[in-house]
């Protein structure tokens, strides 16, 4: 029986009664007491291990609501090209790769720029450009080479652009004659015509590495789960030890989680959405699908208390570029789940309608689902089953009625819908700029359940947090719908109570009472204190999951 104990600090722990306490003990995986100094090292004199907080607060584990976390540690797999400042930087890392592999070895790296964001590449680089096919031929005449493109939705800005040398081209076929499978993608050519290896996408996910280049080295299984392993670190890091993957996960993904489960290694508890690929699935009907996973996906889902697979992501985009992806399925590339997600709209309120009836739980990203699921609903009634819409941007006074009323649950973007596209979002037709952008204030105060997510750019929950409170567009430096400003203690709790409320554990965790896990997270500054601008920085100097200590500054 291992005893753990932590005094002398600012206790914030979201139990209903919005109690701060200055001392907490645990006992193997469950909290046991909180309280005052006094009463807690009264009944845990002989502790283990006791921590002086020295005034430093102590909160429930953050939950990522829209994480990616699969996909961190993947950004390490290929050698980072993220220290050129030109075009000779660029070549010296693909000369050094060459070093290393056989005439024919495929050379990948990752993409041109600054990681995380890949921010304005080419005004990174001193020539303002791109290196061509015939300046990777320079360093590479016989090793094909592919320079990955970013994932766009790390920058959101396009295009994202990957290029190849000649012996890539050759391999993949591509000459003068070749021509781009969707009118998103650009092969650039020169005043003769001839491909220079650069292609540009107006997708933020990246078509050409899954389909023309689909014969380059992949992430393979043994990477995933590295990649699971290294990321967990980094989230634990900021404090977080829960995530939900709302865009649902395939079985890669899935696959690599259960190894690491298997072995004891979470660090994290992962609720896990399903990605279906409905392509694989066409000589059966939707409706029965959603029957045959019921017993898996229904209500909080299927595992245990460290990983469990629940729901499915629902989509009514289809494009052309999604049919691309979906032919290098199973693999997914950075993605992690399946493209071809998505079902016309017909089909969607199908499924949907099944999945009301089964208690399986949908989640989607676009605002268009609202009007689907309000249809579904007068069918059969989803208000008790905690139908999730993420992503959330604009959304009008009647649109915030309509969620209440339907019992959804919430995720933000706020890195992309405030932080970034704030400006953009004040100028959208219909929308009011005063109410409409991300309105937080409204949501909260409907009583609506609204959880935090970084969507992995970064990784830390403090961002949004920050921009909860901030709300000031990073371009134009002005306010975004001030009103719907909320306090920092309601931001931290979207990242800690909402987050378990969002993954039906609200019973087991998210705040800090007896009984609960000791999922707990040390603060490297009060976020109810700290300056405004000084909320993004905040980091865990200790984080504890399931009694363990799994993160600690030296």
């Amino acid at each position: 029986m291992s005893q753990l104990v932590f005094i002398n600090g600012k206790v914030i722990t979201f139990d209903g009664d919005d109690r701060i306490a200055s001392a907490v003990a645990i006992q193997d995986d469950r909290i046991a007491l909180v309280g005052s100094d006094s009463d807690v090292r009264g009944a845990y004199a002989k502790a283990d291990r006791v921590v002086d907080l020295k005034g430093r607060v102590l909160v429930p584990g953050l939950t990522d609501g829209h994480a990616h976390l699969d996909r961190e540690g993947l950004k390490d797999v290929y050698p980072s090209l993220g220290r050129a400042t030109c075009i000779d930087d660029i070549l010296e890392v693909i000369a050094r790769e060459v070093k290393n592999k056989k005439p024919g070895e495929w050379v990948v790296t990752m993409p041109v720029g600054k990681p995380p964001t890949y921010w304005k590449v080419e005004e990174g680089l001193k020539e303002g450009r791109y290196p061509t096919r015939w300046d990777l031929d320079k360093v590479s005449p016989d090793n094909p080479v592919y320079i990955r493109p970013a994932w766009g939705y790390w920058s959101h800005l396009l295009p994202v652009v990957s290029v190849a040398n000649s012996r890539a081209l050759e391999i993949a076929g591509l000459n003068k004659s070749s021509v781009p499978a969707a009118e998103s993608i650009e092969y650039d050519r020169d005043e003769k015509g001839e491909l220079t290896g650069i292609f540009r996408e107006k997708n933020f996910m990246p078509v050409m590495e899954l389909t023309v280049f689909n014969m380059m080295p992949r992430f393979t299984h043994l990477h995933r789960v590295q990649s699971i392993r290294n990321s967990m670190k980094a989230y634990n890091a900021f404090g977080t030890t829960a995530v939900f993957e709302e865009h649902g996960v395939s079985g890669e993904v899935i696959a690599a989680y259960q190894e690491i489960n298997e072995n004891e290694e979470l660090t994290v508890r992962a609720r896990l959405s399903y990605s279906p690929s409905w392509t694989d699935c066409q000589e059966f009907s939707n409706s029965w699908l959603i029957d045959k996973w019921a017993g898996m996906l229904r209500g909080r889902g299927f595992g245990d208390e460290h990983l469990r697979l629940m729901g499915f992501f629902v989509s009514p985009e289809v494009t052309i570029e999604n049919r691309l992806r979906a032919m290098c399925a199973p693999y997914t590339g950075w993605a992690g789940f399946n493209y071809d997600t998505a079902l016309s709209r017909e089909q969607l309120k199908e499924v949907l309608v099944a999945a009301a009836r089964l208690g399986v739980r949908p989640g989607g990203l676009h605002g268009e689902l609202l009007d689907i699921f309000e249809e579904v609903h007068q069918i059969v009634p989803i208000d008790k089953q905690r139908w999730v819409l993420g992503h959330i941007s604009n959304f009008s006074r009647r649109d915030v009625e309509r969620i209440k009323r339907l019992g959804l649950v919430l995720t933000t973007h706020t890195n992309r819908h405030l932080r970034r596209e704030g400006h953009i979002n004040q100028n959208k037709k219909g929308v009011d700029p005063n109410h409409d952008i991300v309105p937080l204030r409204s949501l909260i105060d409907a009583g609506i359940h609204v959880s935090l997510a970084t969507d992995n750019v970064p990784i830390s929950l403090f961002h949004p947090i920050w921009h909860c409170v901030n709300r000031v567009d990073q371009y134009t430096n002005e306010k975004i719908a001030p009103e719907q400003t909320i306090t920092r203690y309601e931001a931290l709790r979207a990242a800690t109570y909402e987050g378990a409320y969002l993954t039906f554990d609200e019973k087991m965790r998210g705040s800090i009472e007896i009984g609960k896990k000791a999922d707990l997270a040390i603060l490297s500054a009060d976020p109810l204190a700290v300056a405004e601008d000084d909320i993004k920085d905040i980091s865990s100097d200790l984080t504890v999951y399931n009694g363990q200590v799994v993160h600690e500054v030296a």
